[in-house]
């Protein structure tokens, strides 16, 4: 097995959950170093074997039984998978032990509390931070206060009253950084939901008919390289109908703008709501569109149109006058030919439009 099969089976593929199994990794590593600085001070004689031992054990195990419940799925069951807040307050508890074992050497525990402290602050709420930095507080206060009162000539009382002033001023302090930085992480969040939906704003723009909300001619013509791609892989013909509402300019010349647009807006609901999902319509100009039939052969696109040039002839469109609008669609369709371009089927379906307007209007002409 190489090291990325490694790491993907001790880490899994799960983006979030590789984070927090690293999150957690990481804290054993932190773990495992003060540990070994812990082992030091053993061989220097400060700390006594026993008890380091047991120490050892305790603290190791602990955060290993935190990995292997993220592992597992097993810490998805509560509000933090990641276990953030569990696993410091255990490094907390882990370090006032360390304090109470190491004796002159017990201000090498101090570093490692604002350690266990950093990994809080880009994870953990500030309220979470709150109540760890006062569990740590009271937790240090109380180890001080004993070994003050058990040991009073290795833990002098007056020195660790001085020592439970640093902890109960740093700690708190930490606290209101973490505060300032989740801020700071929330401020990130909205900046990026903004840009996220401007990205989409643009990208609709980019492709959409704002008036009647059918894609545009840029993008339909996108659309209709994709289809002939997938086409010459699949070997599945498409459609391509050309359609034009007849008389257009006579409504917009007669009703006003607001009613062409009133009937460009209701033709594009009746098309969208005869066509199939895989299926795409688009403005291609004026009161001219395209539909692209996927998968489709002649005679079933003939049906489709038709079905659709039936709807147009019932539409009614209210205008400022009272007098209700009808329009009728002229269409040319084309089934795509092997081998042909996009252009070349869009010139075939124009001239069937040409055709239909030529013949009298209000038809399909299929060419």
């Amino acid at each position: 097995m190489n090291l990325q099969g490694l790491a993907d089976w001790l880490l899994t593929t799960d983006p979030a959950q590789r984070g927090r199994l690293a999150q957690s990794g990481r804290a054993m590593v932190v773990m495992g170093a003060a540990v070994a600085a812990v082992h030091y001070f053993v061989a220097i004689g400060i700390a006594t074997v026993p008890s380091v031992r047991a120490w050892t054990v305790v603290s190791l195990a602990g955060l290993a039984v935190a990995f292997l419940m993220i592992r597992t799925g097993w810490s998805r069951r509560w509000a933090d998978p990641s276990l953030t807040v569990a696993q410091m307050l255990y490094a907390i508890t882990m370090a006032a032990w360390a304090y109470a074992m190491l004796g002159p050497a017990r201000g090498a525990v101090f570093p490692i509390v604002m350690v266990i402290f950093m990994f809080g602050l880009f994870a953990a709420k500030p309220r979470q931070m709150a109540w760890a930095s006062l569990y740590a507080v009271v937790v240090f206060g109380l180890a001080m206060a004993f070994m003050a009162w058990s040991l009073p000539r290795v833990y002098p009382p007056l020195v660790e009253l001085g020592h439970f002033i640093m902890v109960a001023t740093m700690l708190p302090a930490a606290s209101m950084l973490a505060a300032r930085i989740s801020l700071m992480r929330q401020r990130m969040r909205a900046q990026r939901v903004e840009l996220k939906q401007a990205l989409a704003r643009i990208e609709e723009l980019a492709t959409c008919d704002t008036l009647t909300g059918l894609i545009n001619r840029r993008h339909l013509l996108e659309v209709l390289e994709r289809e002939l791609q997938r086409s010459v892989r699949s070997g599945q013909a498409f459609c391509i109908a050309v359609l034009d509402l007849d008389g257009f300019r006579d409504v917009n010349r007669r009703h006003g703008i607001a009613t062409g647009d009133q009937v460009l807006r209701v033709f594009a609901q009746e098309a969208q709501s005869v066509v199939r999902i895989v299926d795409r319509v688009g403005r291609f100009g004026g009161g001219t569109f395209v539909l692209l039939l996927c998968d489709t052969r002649g005679p079933l696109g003939r049906l489709a149109v038709e079905r659709l040039r039936e709807r147009v002839m019932a539409m009614q469109v209210p205008s400022a006058s009272g007098e209700p609008v009808r329009v009728t669609v002229s269409a040319g369709m084309t089934e795509h030919h092997a081998g042909e371009s996009i252009d070349q089927a869009l010139s075939r379906a124009r001239d069937a439009l040409r055709e239909a307007k030529a013949q009298g209007r209000n038809r399909l002409v299929v060419h």
